[in-house]
């Protein structure tokens, strides 16, 4: 199963504001990459620019899929996720007026998925039982971690190949976001995966990446090819680890 991102040059603006300056990445099949800033460095910006939700002002984006290149930056979000890229937002941005069950498959919407409703549908339960106590329940209601479960699973509902994950430990408690990256990993051996998650929890996100990237005002400031060499970046360091 083929497949590499490759995002080469990005830019991208909000007006007059400079979010991405000339970011580059790759992800190749199989890994778990990690985007690592802290807040208004970019991260959320480059998953919308790979969605196709915001247009890069310069650079590309080549997503290569068994053996063929898609220039993602001339598709609509539509086209990507038929690509088989699925989104896990910031902040969940689910329909809190619509059950567990119809935010389930709203997830279904790309067109090789629907014909494995049932099974998707059925893996969604099985990887979190707390959402088949709570099929009827509205999303709305549901707590933050549930709700993070529930934003997870709808993605899987598309059958996705690459899985960007944006933030998943916003707004949960020290446990909940160990045990949701846990549950990311888990999953991505399950389906096969490709990830890339954008995260700022660094001892969370390092658990389960391969590598990784350090964004510091919209630009790639740091490539570490292991964790370890993650580990040991002076800008990690002082980001994350205490250093002077």
């Amino acid at each position: 199963m083929a497949l590499k991102l490759t995002v080469s040059g990005l830019d991208a603006r909000y007006g007059a504001v400079r979010a991405l300056n000339g970011a580059s990445i790759e992800v190749n099949a199989g890994e778990t990459v990690v985007l690592l800033g802290t807040n208004g460095n970019g991260k959320s910006t480059l998953m919308k620019c790979l969605m196709g939700v915001v247009r890069p002002a310069a650079g590309t984006i080549t997503l290569e899929i068994d053996g063929q290149a898609h220039d993602v930056t001339r598709l609509a979000t539509e086209e990507i996720v038929g690509l088989g890229v699925a989104l896990v937002p910031e902040g969940r941005r689910l329909f809190p007026k619509l059950t567990v069950e119809e935010n389930l498959m709203l997830g279904a919407f790309r067109r090789s998925a629907r014909a494995r409703i049932a099974e998707n549908l059925a893996f969604a339960y099985e990887a979190f039982p707390v959402l088949t106590e709570r099929r009827r329940q509205l999303a709305g209601t549901m707590s933050g971690g549930q709700q993070q479960m529930l934003a997870i699973a709808r993605a899987l509902m598309s059958s996705p190949r690459l899985l960007l994950i944006d933030e998943p430990s916003v707004g949960l408690s020290p446990l909940l976001v160990a045990q949701t990256i846990s549950k990311i990993e888990e999953l991505k051996q399950q389906f096969g995966l490709t990830v890339l998650m954008a995260e700022q929890n660094f001892h969370q996100a390092v658990r389960i990446a391969d590598r990784g990237y350090i964004i510091v005002h919209g630009a790639i400031a740091f490539e570490g090819k292991t964790v370890a060499e993650l580990r040991s970046n002076e800008i990690v360091k002082q980001l994350y680890l205490g250093g002077g």
